[in-house]
Parts: C-alpha cells; structure tokens; sequence
C-alpha cells in the first residue's frame, strides 16, 4: 500500500521526508558538547537534558537558548554560573545564554536580533542582544557568534518560558509588603534592601525578597540572601530574561505573581525591589498600577543625590504611595544628607539605620523615618 501511494504521489519519497524533518528539526547536538558549554545564570531553571538539537533556520525570541562561541572580550569577561560563580571566559568558549532585551543607562541598550547573526553578551548573567548604545565608560560588549538555538527532539526551540514558576494572583490577605525603588541605576537600591532585609531578619522576622523587574544576573539575589532572606525570586522565575520591552500587563503580572509565591513561603514581610529609576519606562509606569500600590504597605526611597531624594519622593507621594523613607548612596555624604532632611523635613536613613534590628521593624511599621527615628 505504501509503495502504491508513493508511485501515485500521494506521498513524499522517503528521502525527501527525512530531509525535510532534518530542516525542520535542526541538526543534533552533543551530549559532551552540551556539558562542555559554560551555563549562565539565566538559563537556572532550564533542563538542558531536552536540549538534543540546534536550529539555525528561525529567527530568535527573547527567553530563546542559544549556544554561542565566543569571539572577541569586551565589557564582560566573565559569565555567571546558575551558582553564582564568575566563569572567566576566553575567546573560542561555547556558552548557553538566553536572548533578551537590555535597557541599563549605566551599561547597554540593547535588543534581541532578527536573526542568528553574530550579537553580543550584554549581561554578565547571560543575556545576548544587539547593543544599540552603550555608557561612555563601558567598553565594547564581548562579541560572540551564535552556533544554534537548543531545542528538543522535535525541533522546538527551548525558551525561559518553558520553565518558569506557575503565575499566581496576589492572595487577599498579604503580609506587609515593602517596595524598594530608586532615583536610577546605582542609586543604592540593592544596598538598601540587603541593609532592610539584614535588620529584619536580626529582629527574628521571616523576610521573603523578590527583584521583580531588571535583567538577568544573580547578584541581586545572592546579596539579599546574603542578608538573611529566608526565600529569593526573580524574574527569571517566570520565565524572563530581563523586563525590558515586555507589556506593562505583563510586567505588572509578573510583579504580583512574585509578591504571591513570596507571601506562600510563610513570610512575615516581603521585600520586593524594582530595578532602573522613576524615569525609566517600564519602572514608572509598574508603579502608578492600582494593583501593584494596593498590595504594598510602603516604599523605602533609593536617591543619589539631594536634588533626587526630594524630586522621587515628591513623584511617589503623587502616584499615591507611602514612603517610609529615603537612604541611598546620599547616605554616604554628610552635606547630602543636609541637604536632603532639611528639604524632606525627616531624617535620611543611614545603611546602620537599616541594619539595627530595632530600628528596621519601625521603618516598615511606624510609617515614616521621622517615626521610626524620633
């Protein structure tokens, strides 16, 4: 009956099928090359025991796999392991990393490219996009050439997506949840929410931390567990390589659905930071949502300057949030500080306030510093 279809051409010969699946499928990929590969840190929650193949006939998707050789050094030199470990690399490396979007003032602009042409490492955690701009005082992005997109066994490219925490709505009872936000990168938002973290763990409170936007890399997380967090998400936990260019549903989904498995782990409080500044697209538009304002209990200002303390504090109080206070890399200069009480009328929170495990309860229960410090 078979050969009788394939003479009348109601079949594809045998021959043709095989090339054609083989198109479609991809060619395969190595099990020693596979393990061989130097893993990033976004790609932790990814079974690569799926990854059989590699597809070069599709245009890339953020939260894509990739298995790229490395071919120039630049700005990152190193690439951080699902553990945390900073994997020096070298030219002719092969690295699994994850395609995404960048958007980082004090680094890389950057966005996921058409095609499997040759791109750049834009994260340290294992992003690669197109750079679009770049900060005066980066170096050029380590260049590196795409090899193929991993997929399985049936020609289906792997994607963060795949793998990430199942989405949950926020539960109508909440512990007190406080949002860590900042004037702009390395404003000190990091800091502070270790520094918070750390003297709420010492007060013998179970804290929960989630970094809900940003982009790819561990060292936010580490830095909170560091501190004492008890349980640490990100979004790479749902399935994103970085926040930037996603939907504000999506990102506002995101956000919640971190703050909901946090309150599961049995927390007293959560922490959440988002990442970039006020100004930044998806940052400011995250927090004038109804939802995301309704499931916090307050904010603790990141500023780096005094001229950006009074300026975001004045920007939250509009979008209708409660601030508990201002601390930062101000905190660091004296005449900044000055500057910043004797225009706020409270008193800016030094890393020691936020650390004291007397003093970090009352930031998040008083209801402002002049309280919580009087």
């Amino acid at each position: 009956m078979l050969q009788d279809l394939q003479a009348q051409g109601s079949l594809v010969a045998p021959s043709q099928d095989v090339t054609g699946t083989i198109a479609r499928k991809g060619r395969p990929l190595r099990e020693d090359r596979r393990m061989a590969a130097k893993r990033a840190f976004t790609t932790r929650r990814v079974d690569l025991d799926l990854a059989t193949r590699l597809r070069s006939d599709v245009r890339p998707r953020a939260g894509d796999l990739v298995l790229a050789r490395v071919a120039q050094l630049g700005q990152h030199q190193k690439l951080e392991s699902p553990h945390g470990r900073r994997a020096q690399l070298y030219v002719g490396d092969e690295i699994i990393v994850a395609y995404g979007e960048r958007y980082a003032p004090d680094q890389f602009e950057a966005i996921v490219p058409q095609d499997l042409s040759a791109c750049d490492l834009v994260a340290g955690g294992g992003v690669a996009g197109l750079v679009l701009s770049r900060h005066a005082k980066m170096r050029p992005a380590t260049r590196i050439e795409p090899v193929g997109l991993l997929a399985d066994d049936d020609g289906k490219v792997l994607n963060l997506g795949w793998f990430g925490l199942p989405r949950l709505t926020v539960p109508p009872v909440l512990p007190p949840v406080v949002a860590v936000v900042g004037t702009s990168m390395n404003a000190g938002k990091t800091t502070a929410a270790a520094g918070l973290i750390h003297g709420l763990s010492r007060a013998g409170l179970n804290v929960a931390a989630s970094k809900v936007t940003g982009t790819g890399s561990g060292g936010d997380l580490w830095t909170m567990l560091d501190a004492g967090a008890r349980s640490v998400l990100d979004f790479t936990d749902h399935g994103h390589t970085s926040t930037a260019g996603l939907t504000l549903d999506r990102i506002e989904s995101v956000a919640l659905s971190l703050i909901a498995h946090s309150a599961v782990s049995k927390s007293d409080i959560i922490v959440i930071e988002v990442a970039d500044g006020l100004l930044q697209r998806e940052t400011g538009a995250l927090l004038k949502c109804g939802r995301l304002r309704e499931a916090l209990h307050g904010v603790l200002f990141a500023a780096g300057d005094a001229m950006g303390a009074v300026a975001g504090h004045d920007w939250l109080v509009r979008a209708g949030h409660r601030v508990l206070g201002v601390s930062g890399l101000l905190s660091a200069s004296p005449l900044a500080v000055r500057e910043a009480e004797a225009a706020l009328g409270w008193p800016v929170l030094s890393l020691a306030d936020l650390r004291d495990p007397l003093t970090a309860p009352k930031i998040c229960f008083a209801g402002d510093a002049k309280s919580c410090l009087a």
